[in-house]
C-alpha cells in the first residue's frame, strides 16, 4: 500500500510538510528582507540620488558661474580694447600736437633767422650805401677837382655838393627801377 499511497501523490506536487517549512522560511525571509535589507537598499538609493543630483545641481551651478565669469571676461576684455583704442588715439593726437608744435617752432625759428639774416643783409647794405657814398664823393671832389683844376677842399661846400649829386643819383636810380615795374604792371593789365 505505500506502493500505492506514493503512487498516488502527484509527483509534480511537494509533500505539504516541505510546503509549510518552505512558507514559512519565505515569511522569515520575506520580513528580514522588509524590515532590515530593504530600508538599507532605500537609503543607499536615496543618498546615491540625492548625491546624483547635487553633483548636477553644483554642475549647474558651476555653469552658470563659470558663464557669469565669461561674461565678465568678455565685458573686461571689451573694455581693454575700448581703452586700448582710446590710448592709441589719444597717443596719435599727441603725437599730431607734438608734430604741430615742432612745425610751428620751427617756422618760427626759420622766420627769426630770416629776419635777422634781413637786418644784417639792410645793415651791411646800409654800411656798403654809405661807403659807396663816401668814396664817390671823394672820388667826385677828386675828379672835380682835376676837372676845375683847383682844389675843392672846403669841406662844408664838398658835403653839399656830394649830397646834392648823390641825391640826383638816387631820384634817377629811383625813376629807373620804377619805370620797370610800371611797364609790367601795365603789360600784365593788358
Amino acid at each position: 500500500m505505500t506502493y500505492i499511497a506514493a503512487a498516488s501523490s502527484n509527483p509534480l506536487l511537494p509533500p505539504v510538510g516541505e510546503i509549510i517549512v518552505g512558507l514559512i522560511a519565505f515569511v522569515i525571509l520575506a520580513f528580514v528582507l522588509i524590515k532590515f535589507v530593504w530600508p538599507a537598499f532605500e537609503k543607499a538609493y536615496a543618498t546615491r540620488a540625492e548625491a546624483i543630483e547635487g553633483g548636477i545641481a553644483r554642475a549647474e551651478a558651476a555653469q552658470r558661474e563659470a558663464k557669469v565669469a565669461l561674461d565678465k571676461y568678455n565685458a573686461q576684455l571689451a573694455g581693454a580694447r575700448e581703452e586700448a583704442a582710446q590710448i592709441r588715439e589719444d597717443a596719435r593726437a599727441e603725437a599730431q600736437r607734438i608734430r604741430e608744435d615742432m612745425q610751428a617752432q620751427a617756422q618760427a625759428e626759420s622766420d627769426r633767422i630770416v629776419a635777422r639774416g634781413d637786418e644784417q643783409l639792410q645793415a651791411q647794405r646800409s654800411q656798403v650805401v654809405q661807403e659807396l657814398r663816401q668814396q664817390v664823393g671823394t672820388m667826385s671832389v677828386q675828379l672835380a677837382s682835376r676837372i676845375v683844376g683847383e682844389s675843392l677842399q672846403d669841406d662844408a661846400r664838398t658835403a653839399a655838393t656830394v649830397e646834392r649829386f648823390l641825391g640826383e643819383l638816387d631820384k634817377v636810380a629811383d625813376e629807373q627801377t620804377a619805370a620797370p615795374v610800371t611797364t609790367s604792371l601795365n603789360e600784365q593789365g593788358e
